[in-house]
């Protein structure tokens, strides 16, 4: 029998699972902790598709353009047409499995309008979308652990690939129970470990997607993507904690942004882009509220009580839970926020990276956002990723070997030890703060050329240490052996914003701030004998 190994069990990990073990292919579902905690349960404000039951005048082309608009025209047009036109199943599917979307008072789909959307055809379950997805897609996923065909290991981490001639055999797992390295073969091996949130501390996702395992893949030869479009989400929630996702249902359901001047409101995204102002994508909205230098809150106050307590229930308790506020009687005070990363690993279009058998799905590969995503596409292609890789690994013959790899395990298992004995000077953790603060500046809403040089400085400094940092007890072995794999992702992020000179989608300089029509292309990243070489790509390899 066919096998399997799937890294990450949030949306796409799980539907990729679901999907193989649908067509007889034997899944292990690896992550370190149950899929209820994966960052997929965050997702609040819905998934776009273009149904039967469509507002008149929308059409999947319609879909497609403006995807394609979005993302600033360097997303592939067969990667998003292929997107767009299944989006109608993903919603029937989901509503096989159990995902109950909102209605209205008829029965019929409510459907609401994101940024950057010609047309209302956001799909939802009141604001918490995501929750209701991961959990439909958990209990499709325990009738295949029943059946024997899905077998979950939680507590596990992935270390490393295992790669001979250019072919991924299957993988190094950290064990947290046993506190070791154990190899596991597959005739395939996919990625779905998230976005890269840990690079920056705090964001609006989960700090288990740290990067790590895109930073370790490129060391090993996997070649990264578009890694400076990093989008910021204009509306959270400052907490002492983290900060906390204002969904853009708001803004769909009305809600308009304001700075206060001379004890006036002014709403400077209707003032400058007309009545659909608060709906511009997300990078024009960052920016403008970064140039205005001022507090900007968001009002939806003015709306009827009923239909905030029916459409935007989550919003409602989160601000006054975690900031006492009320939202039908008072304003919500927002900034923007790092909030999900178009870029990562590279991939065809069947989602195989350029290693054979290796494959990225989900948020952790760059494929279908180009230089920004539109809200609502994320969950949709969370869904599509995992169907397109499981469908094409189904189309493959058995090729799992399970021999040939003794001195690279050996290897490992020596260095992990080295890391985990002794202590160290510098803690662990305290480099990642380090390297939080050095992102946060240096790859923020505007970069320029010697804030992206200083950035560089700073995260070679933090490599040139990496190696000599040992065992911090305070912390899970995990954080300490997953530091320079995540430094590695930093690093490429870097040097991917310091080699596109323009402005495009969401990576703005302030020392380019005109698109070069030269540049429409997708920024690939590769790593070897302690070098990074960036090229720019249209090719059919990655995005036709």
């Amino acid at each position: 029998m066919r096998s399997v190994i799937i890294i990450g069990s949030g949306i796409a990990g799980m539907n990729c699972a679901v999907r193989c073990a649908e067509q007889g292919i034997k899944v292990t579902l690896l992550s370190p902790f149950p899929s209820e905690r994966s960052q997929s349960v965050m997702a609040a404000g819905g998934i776009n598709a273009v149904t039967d039951e469509c507002e008149e005048g929308d059409s999947i082309d319609s879909h497609i353009e403006d995807t394609l608009k979005g993302g600033a025209y360097i997303a592939g047009l067969d990667a998003v047409s292929g997107l767009c036109s299944n989006a109608g199943n993903v919603i029937r599917y989901l509503e096989r499995i159990g995902t109950v979307f909102s209605t209205d008072e008829n029965g019929r789909p409510s459907r609401r309008v994101f940024g950057g959307q010609s047309h209302r055809r956001t799909y939802y379950c009141g604001s918490s979308t995501g929750k209701q997805i991961v959990t439909a897609l958990v209990m499709e996923a325990r009738r295949y652990e029943a059946a024997g065909m899905i077998q979950r290991r939680l507590w596990s981490c992935f270390h490393s690939a295992l790669i001979k001639d250019g072919v991924c055999c299957g993988v190094l797992v950290f064990d947290e129970t046993t506190r070791g390295l154990e190899p596991l073969f597959a005739d395939a091996i996919v990625m779905a470990t998230g976005g890269q949130n840990a690079l920056f501390g705090k964001t609006t996702g989960s700090t288990q997607c740290d990067g790590y395992a895109a930073g370790k893949l490129f060391e090993q030869g996997v070649e990264l993507k578009n890694l400076e479009f990093i989008q910021f989400h204009p509306t959270t929630l400052e907490t002492p904690q983290k900060k906390i996702l204002i969904s853009e249902a708001v803004r769909g359901e009305g809600g308009r942004l304001f700075y206060e001047e001379d004890g006036r409101r002014v709403y400077f995204l209707e003032d400058k882009f007309g009545p659909s102002g608060n709906l511009m994508t997300r990078d024009v909205i960052s920016r403008e509220m970064y140039s205005c230098g001022r507090d900007v809150w968001l009002d939806i106050s003015f709306a009827d009580k009923a239909m905030i307590d029916r459409r935007l229930p989550e919003v409602r308790d989160l601000c006054l839970k975690y900031r006492g506020i009320d939202i039908a009687s008072e304003a919500i005070p927002v900034t923007p926020s790092v909030h999900f990363f178009m870029g990562g690993i590279a991939v065809h279009l069947n989602h195989e990276t350029s290693i054979k058998n290796l494959y990225a799905v989900g948020e952790c590969a760059s494929m279908y956002h180009g230089a920004n995503r539109l809200g609502g596409n994320s969950l949709l292609s969370a869904i599509y990723s995992g169907k397109v890789a499981a469908d094409d690994i189904a189309g493959r013959e058995s090729l799992t070997r399970g021999y040939g790899f003794e001195a690279e395990i050996d290897d490992a298992r020596k260095s992990l030890e080295y890391v985990l004995t002794g202590e160290s000077k510098f803690p662990v953790m305290y480099i990642r703060g380090m390297l939080a603060d050095a992102m946060s500046q240096h790859l923020g809403i505007v970069r320029d050329e010697e804030s992206l040089r200083s950035g560089i400085e700073d995260v070679d400094y933090y490599l040139s240490v990496a190696d000599k940092l040992r065992y911090d007890k305070n912390v899970m072995p995990y954080f300490n052996y997953s530091l320079k794999g995540i430094l590695m992702t930093a690093r490429a992020a870097l040097t991917c914003a310091e080699h596109r000179k323009e402005s495009r989608g969401a990576h703005y300089r302030s020392d380019y701030t005109a698109t070069d029509p030269e540049l429409g292309k997708a920024t690939v990243i590769s790593y070897g004998e302690g070098r990074y070489k960036v090229r720019y790509d249209m090719e059919n390899s990655y995005e036709s």
